[in-house]
């Protein structure tokens, strides 16, 4: 079914237009992931078909990412104040995005004047003050439209824009198991189409729709899901440690291990990778990707205590390997790591296109708690370098307060003294900085510091 022709079901109300409603409830209750909602709900709902799921998928998420330039549309279209409800939001984004004619909708909710909800674009487009247009456009918060255009100036539209579309399903080609080649020869011969990624010669983009836990490729371990963005850092973090045979490196802020998965690979499995973090359960989940993924050189370690250590004496860490095998803890590690890679926490503004409902989660007050915890972290790192190592900080915020500001001041390297040619496309002279408007990848920031 066309999405016009799915459109024309939630008009005539039924099911469909039940389950998109009770989704954007449920996801505005606490401005959740809007993947669990949905795995939730598919799951229950079994009567929801492939092309129902899609579409129910791109609604919800166009509730998320358009919120303001819908409640804008409707207020343009009703002759009193009062709050929008679900049915006139729901309404008026098919309205807007061209899935539903505005006659149509105008038999659901007659009270409404459906061209001007229709016009809401134009409206906006006439808007005078920068941010303010940015803001409505891309249904941003005030204060986080104020600090793109601070940050990017002139780039601030194009990039705002782009941080409100669907990203692109990216994948990373496990070189444990096989090439890019390699894999999309075997994603092809599953009918998947797919093109290469433009950064990393470990990315692929697949542009066939598909459940990408359930293919062969991914149970075989020969691919992970990555944004090419976040590839390059891994890309970076091994360029950092030079020509050593078996480095020492440290991933401070490991989460669930994406990025540590990927140093392992370009390593071929040598050397010694530790990752951390204060999230066991996460580092679970490393765990058992690094056992698919063929994974032998990695180790995680868990900080105990909930929290990123200070000093020393704060370090309480329990550690295996993949399969369960004890190894050092945090403080035998101290001055001996080549490179030190700190992912830190961080805002998510980068990742908007991926998570949007996270613009709603955010308050401006967060980014400076953000950035004095990435300080914070930051000079415990240091501690596990060994003379002349480098450290790595990254985040995927896309905003000075947790990039430029946190690292002022830093001996640092030039990008082009670490990556050569190769830093010219991928960043600014001194630092990465990939965006979705410039390189279709999640937002990135990275500098190398010397210790």
């Amino acid at each position: 079914m066309t999405d016009q022709q799915l459109a024309e079901a939630v008009a005539q109300g039924g099911r469909l237009r039940a389950l998109v409603l009770e989704l954007w409830q449920r996801t505005r209750m606490d401005w959740g992931f809007v993947t669990d909602r949905l795995a939730q709900a598919f799951r229950r709902e079994t009567w929801v078909g492939s092309h129902e799921r899609r579409f129910v998928g791109e609604v919800v998420y166009g509730l998320v990412r358009h919120l303001r330039r819908v409640d804008l549309a409707v207020a343009r279209g009703r002759k009193t104040k009062q709050s929008p409800r679900d049915l006139e939001r729901l309404l008026a984004l098919l309205v807007i995005e061209k899935m539903l004619p505005a006659e149509r909708a105008a038999r659901v909710v007659p009270d409404l004047d459906w061209r001007a909800v229709a016009g809401v674009d134009d409206a906006i487009a006439g808007e005078r003050d920068t941010t303010a247009r940015i803001a409505l456009q891309t249904s941003l918060p005030d204060w986080l439209a104020k600090r793109l255009v601070a940050d990017w100036g002139d780039q601030a539209d194009a990039l705002a824009r782009s941080l409100n579309q669907r990203a692109p399903m990216t994948v990373r080609a496990n070189l444990l198991v096989g090439d890019r080649d390699a894999l999309a020869l075997s994603l092809d011969g599953a009918g998947l189409a797919t093109r290469a990624g433009a950064w990393s010669d470990t990315a692929l983009v697949i542009e066939t729709r598909t459940n990408l836990f359930g293919l062969d490729a991914f149970k075989r371990g020969a691919l992970e899901a990555q944004d090419e963005g976040s590839q390059l850092l891994a890309d970076l973090v091994v360029a950092c440690a030079g020509d050593r045979a078996k480095p020492t490196i440290v991933d401070y802020c490991a989460g669930a291990g994406g990025k540590t998965l990927a140093i392992a690979a370009r390593l071929h499995n040598r050397g010694r990778i530790i990752a951390t973090d204060v999230d066991g359960k996460k580092l679970e989940e490393l765990r058992r990707r690094a056992r698919r993924a063929t994974v032998s050189n990695a180790r995680a370690m868990t900080i105990e205590d909930g929290r990123w250590p200070g000093k020393s004496g704060d370090r309480r860490t329990r550690s295996s390997a993949a399969g369960g095998a004890q190894v050092d803890d945090v403080d035998s590690l101290r001055g001996k790591a080549d490179v030190v890679f700190v992912d830190a926490p961080c805002s998510g503004v980068g990742a908007l296109r991926r998570n949007p409902e996270a613009r709603w989660r955010l308050r401006e007050d967060d980014i400076t708690t953000f950035a004095a915890r990435q300080r914070e972290i930051l000079s415990a790192a240091r501690e596990l370098c060994a003379p002349g190592a480098r450290l790595v900080y990254a985040t995927c915020s896309l905003l000075r307060a947790e990039n430029d500001d946190v690292v002022a001041g830093m001996p640092f390297v030039k990008l082009s003294e670490v990556w050569g040619s190769r830093a010219t496309a991928l960043g600014d002279g001194d630092s990465l900085v990939v965006a979705p408007h410039t390189h279709n990848t999640d937002g990135f920031y990275a500098r190398v510091l010397q210790t």
